[in-house]
């Protein structure tokens, strides 16, 4: 707890609320058009600054719709929601408890545009109360902060960070933006789901790009995730974990459309079992490859070898050194984002070697995402995401009972009645298959039903 404690606080000060992949699910677009730094238009070919694409940059793919983007104001609301899980308290004599739940979140986001700088701010506090089980009674905190900054017209600066407090992972403001999709391979695992515990999540990334020639540009980050379960007890076989990563890069534009380039990335991966700590860190050269096929349209692609140095920490009885377990794999994705008029769609897949996400120690995995948001009429709206997760212990000496996957799924209508009253019907549907993992073994699968009725209003800023 005391590793983890400074990010926490500072992350109280910040950060966001998502569902599988805990990065910010508000979704101000970013990734494709690069917030106010990197916009495109086909008027804008005299204007020579290039894009950071999807792989480097660090950034999760807009879920909002082009019709729809707001900038420069400030909203505000109250949201509330009633919802039955039919896994709401966990197992109890080896069988799942069903409740009903009632969640209020006050809601502020605030959103400023400059000719140099950009920043997104969102915090929406709430309180959770149970129909039976009222010792699961909790508060939730959501908050995030996005900032990016133009230093000089060719090199820019952006910061981000986002947390949770949570008693449920499924219980956050708006169920239509929670599969966050990123385009990137280095990003936080959160697809190891304990559907009923109290988590601390705080995610953050900080980068700065530099464009030294017409066609090209170079660039580094760092990024850190913490997962934290405050009540072990609600967690048999799941533990805490950190991940802390930097990259740099090298990008190339090839013409108006298409990118090539390499990225160097590196990670350190901790798990903080029962006893001492489990350690891995990575190296990776890959390349990648983005074509925009418009301003709103892109289609990325990466891959490389990933050298991976994992040490134990020594065992009992004889309390021996375990060797450490060095191997090279390959680490590869794609992604493809398009956020048209009235529909927004966003696929991605990867292969590669990631934090624990409360398993046991670092793992291999193969992930693949989708979301699709339309707008099926004037005021009412549809969304339906989803994963698959496959996580191998990338040590077999940990024990290979804790592999295993995860399939999520959520659907979700939105209809909204006049300019400030929103209802949202929802569906969340989770199966997860790890036998070595206590808390999951005996409920491998949840289901839930919500109604969400939500209160807004918009201030514009400058006008």
């Amino acid at each position: 707890m005391a590793k983890l404690f400074p990010t926490i606080c500072a992350g109280l000060l910040f950060s966001a609320a998502p569902l599988w992949s805990q990065v910010d699910s508000t979704s101000t677009p970013t990734s494709v058009a690069n917030t106010a730094d990197n916009s495109v238009s086909n008027s804008d070919a005299s204007d020579s600054r290039m894009l950071t694409p999807p792989p480097v940059s660090g950034q999760s793919y807009p879920t909002s719709f082009s019709s729809g983007e707001r900038s420069n104001y400030l909203r505000g609301g109250l949201a509330f929601t009633s919802a039955y899980s039919d896994n709401a308290v966990g197992p109890v004599n080896g069988h799942a408890v069903s409740d009903v739940s009632y969640s209020v979140f006050p809601t502020l986001a605030l959103d400023e545009t400059t000719s140099r700088a950009h920043a997104v701010l969102n915090y929406a506090p709430g309180f959770t109360f149970y129909q039976r089980e009222s010792g699961l009674n909790a508060e939730n905190q959501n908050a995030s902060i996005k900032f990016q900054y133009r230093l000089s017209p060719h090199v820019t600066f952006s910061v981000e960070d986002s947390f949770q407090k949570s008693p449920n992972v499924f219980i956050q403001p708006d169920l239509a933006s929670a599969t966050v999709i990123s385009g990137g391979a280095q990003v936080p695992n959160f697809s190891v789901i304990a559907p009923t515990a109290d988590i601390l999540s705080n995610f953050g990334n900080v980068g700065i790009t530099y464009q030294f020639a017409l066609n090209g540009m170079v660039g580094a980050s760092g990024t850190f995730f913490n997962l934290h379960y405050p009540n072990q007890a609600q967690v048999p076989g799941l533990y805490d974990s950190s991940t802390q990563g930097g990259s740099a890069f090298y990008s190339h534009r090839i013409s108006k459309t298409n990118y090539l380039g390499a990225n160097y990335q590196y990670q350190r991966l901790v798990s903080y079992p029962s006893v001492g700590q489990n350690e891995t860190q990575t190296h990776a050269l890959l390349l990648f490859y983005t074509l925009y096929v418009t301003s709103k349209f892109s289609l990325s692609f990466f891959g490389g070898p990933q050298y991976s140095d994992t040490v134990l920490p020594p065992q009992p009885p004889l309390h021996l050194q375990v060797p450490a377990a060095k191997a090279w794999d390959p680490a590869t994705g794609g992604s493809l984002s398009w956020q048209g008029r009235l529909t927004n769609f966003a696929l991605s897949y990867s292969h590669v070697i990631s934090g624990s996400g409360g398993l046991i120690g670092a793992v291999k995995i193969d992930s693949a995402n989708a979301s699709i948001r339309q707008q099926l009429s004037q005021r009412l709206s549809g969304s339906i995401g989803g994963g698959y997760f496959q996580n191998d212990l990338l040590d077999s000496a940990l024990g290979g009972a804790t592999n295993g996957h995860t399939i999520s799924g959520t659907a979700s209508l939105q209809q909204s009645f006049g300019q400030h009253i929103n209802v949202q019907l929802g569906y969340t549907r989770l199966h997860q298959n790890y036998s070595g993992v206590a808390v999951l073994a005996a409920t491998p699968n949840t289901n839930r039903e919500s109604i969400s009725i939500s209160y807004q209003f918009f201030r514009p800023l400058g006008r």
